[in-house]
């Protein structure tokens, strides 16, 4: 179905694996394309609960943008390219399930990019991370400004931006850009038995987190309605009230027993 992806839904979880290994799973138009498609399919099918993105092969989980699009882009073609990519990380970021970065290997660029837009990162011990576009006479286009500044901080980010020094899996954990460190071997099921867990959980409750810390890392400027973190937490947890899996939930507490949630 996608000419750059390979998707396997087993048990809730859609497996999405970037498949371009001779380019080190390099990210062009047709990969946004299918990105953006499949994504679609993530937030329409109830058979998806929760998501991996990862990378073929063992050298590289995404190693960067297909730079070989860029060359003759004038300005506002550059922009509309950088607008495409934040619109599809935008997607991956805001998703109503859980979206997770498998990383194995570089990730490097726009893979850096990408698997920020994650909802949280797991690395193989050989993942390197890095935004070293300005060895291009560049910068990250794809949210990777804003979203390395949120994950690591302001100066730690100004540091590798601007020296395009690359963070290994060990520093990647100890900055907190990644929650799990584990073997390449390992990877997919480390990931895989985080979003087992995180499946045991309510479905609407999870995508009411998603959203409420979507919004604590990002300026109250960019909700131009003036609403805040703490309004949208107050709406979301009023709204949570009006489930069938809050009273699941409540209920199995009181009986002492496992709910069975629903998404309802």
């Amino acid at each position: 179905m996608y000419n750059t992806l390979l998707t396997h839904l087993e048990n809730g979880i859609l497996t999405i694996t970037i498949n371009r290994p001779e380019k080190l799973n390099a990210l062009n138009k047709e990969v946004f394309n299918d990105l953006d498609g499949v994504m679609d399919e993530v937030y329409t099918h109830k058979e998806i609960k929760t998501v991996i993105i990862t990378g073929a092969g063992t050298k590289a989980f995404v190693a960067g943008a297909d730079i070989t699009e860029f060359a003759g882009l004038n300005k506002e073609e550059a922009k509309k390219l950088a607008k495409r990519g934040q619109d599809v990380f935008f997607k991956i970021e805001n998703s109503p399930k859980p979206v997770v970065a498998a990383v194995n290997g570089f990730a490097l660029g726009g893979g850096c990019e990408l698997a920020m837009a994650c909802h949280f990162r797991i690395c193989s011990d050989n993942a390197k991370f890095g935004q070293p576009e300005v060895n291009l006479g560049l910068i990250p286009g794809y949210g990777g400004t804003q979203r390395l500044t949120q994950l690591v901080g302001k100066g730690k980010s100004m540091e590798l931006q601007m020296t395009a020094q690359l963070m290994d899996a060990a520093e990647a954990l100890q900055w907190k850009l990644v929650n799990h460190v584990t073997t390449q071997e390992q990877l997919l099921t480390k990931t895989t038995e985080v979003l087992q867990t995180i499946q045991t959980k309510a479905p609407i409750a999870i995508s009411k987190i998603i959203e409420c810390i979507n919004i604590a890392v990002v300026s109250d400027s960019a909700y131009t309605n003036g609403t805040t973190g703490y309004d949208k937490e107050v709406e979301c947890f009023g709204e949570c009230f009006t489930t069938s899996d809050m009273k699941e939930g409540t209920s199995a507490f009181v009986e002492k027993r496992k709910p069975q949630f629903k998404g309802e």
